[in-house]
């Protein structure tokens, strides 16, 4: 049995509070836009909590690996607009229909015939490109809260090699502490309490499952699972997508009714779990994993008091922790997709093109960055095959 270590827990703490804390006000705004009581909004946060809790320790434990799960934040923006109109019965349907797609492709064993067709070097441009906006913005955050992140800065240059995996736990202690004496902690909204979750009938309505449902399979397939088992292979865990695809869709069909509308492979949060400052050695860092997945399950029964308390710290510190916890993993993705010299003008595309952040058809910049690589990695491969085997008959 892997002895827990308390870099695995503060990770998988960490890992929660940037995603809560980030993201979770796309899921209030999305909730809110199909005409969700309070009631049913605290159900959603219910929902997801437990499903990325019981599948991200599952997984994780199953392939001591750490198989991280999230909800599809690009998917939640797609509903702020898609679900006006519908009812909250009309919306639970089309998180059904998205969930059974994502379930059909997973059984049929679709993905895992892509993903072995993407190079490392591609995977670990593509994770550069995502990452690199949560390096930046640890720059770009010292003009909100420039005392604050100046001093994690500060604090990571100078006791990075001292304090080892204890580096940012220890920033994020310092920055909690600097935030209460700033007065910069906002518990005014604060609320804690159990939740309990609220089962809503779904209510099919063809044209809603049409024009709402497929756009979040797509969305959630493209944006969040692409790139969430492209960080496995960039970080050198192999894996095989269709169960987890599999597992994630039927978690999906399960909790939709409670509000969970979709669930995928994490990318940014589980490069946190993956990186060294989860655990030194690869091979238990799948420790993290299962201690992200105990603190969603909290998160869960506690439904919106995660998402008040995630909520009173001040986003340019969220943004400065996730800037310094990516960095190890963000390094280290940009040596592995400059090393080779075959495929390095390839991943430089597929960086560049993933890090502008443009959306094409709803989609994000991961996926396209991912295909314009693949094509010009796959275009050179194809001429340099053609000119050997050009050398090769004329010599003949």
């Amino acid at each position: 049995m892997t002895k827990l270590k308390f870099s695995h827990v503060s990770t998988g703490f960490i890992a929660v509070f940037i995603g809560y804390a980030s993201a979770a006000a796309i899921i209030f705004q999305a909730a809110m836009s199909a005409g969700a009581t309070d009631e049913q909004v605290a159900s959603w946060f219910w929902a997801l909590g437990i499903g990325m809790g019981v599948t991200t320790i599952l997984l994780s434990y199953y392939y001591k690996k750490p198989v991280v799960t999230a909800w599809s934040t690009p998917g939640a923006a797609l509903l702020i607009t898609s679900l006006e109109g519908l009812t909250m019965n009309q919306a639970v349907a089309v998180f059904l229909f998205s969930s059974l797609l994502i379930t059909l492709v997973g059984l049929a064993g679709i993905f895992e015939r892509v993903l072995k067709q993407i190079p490392t070097s591609i995977a670990s441009a593509m994770l550069a490109g995502i990452l690199l906006q949560f390096g930046l913005g640890l720059f770009t955050s010292l003009m909100e809260e420039g005392q604050i992140v100046a001093v994690m800065l500060a604090v990571f240059i100078l006791a990075k090699v001292r304090l080892g995996n204890l580096l940012i736990p220890s920033i994020f202690i310092i920055a909690i502490g600097m935030c209460v004496g700033f007065g910069k902690l906002d518990v005014s909204q604060v609320t804690i309490g159990v939740t309990t979750p609220e089962f809503i009938a779904p209510e099919f309505e063809f044209f809603s499952l049409i024009s709402v449902g497929i756009p979040l399979f797509i969305v959630t397939m493209a944006s969040q699972n692409l790139p969430g088992f492209a960080v496995l292979k960039a970080n050198g865990y192999q894996v095989d997508s269709s169960k987890i695809i599999t597992v994630t869709g039927v978690t999906g069909l399960l909790l939709a009714p409670f509000g969970g509308f979709a669930f995928n492979l994490a990318a940014i949060t589980g490069a946190i779990c993956m990186g060294p400052n989860a655990d030194e050695n690869p091979k238990t860092r799948y420790m993290a994993g299962i201690s992200m997945g105990v603190f969603y399950l909290l998160a869960g029964i506690m439904g919106m008091s995660f998402f008040s308390l995630f909520s009173a710290f001040p986003s340019a510190v969220v943004i400065a922790v996730a800037g310094l916890a990516v960095m190890p993993t963000l390094m280290n993705c940009l040596a592995v997709s400059m090393a080779d010299s075959q495929s390095r003008e390839a991943a430089l595309f597929t960086f560049l093109f993933t890090a502008s952040g443009i959306e094409l058809l709803g989609i994000g910049s991961a996926f396209w960055g991912l295909c314009t690589g693949l094509s010009f990695y796959w275009f050179y491969n194809y001429k340099a095959s053609s000119g050997r085997a050009n050398g090769t008959s004329s010599v003949q």
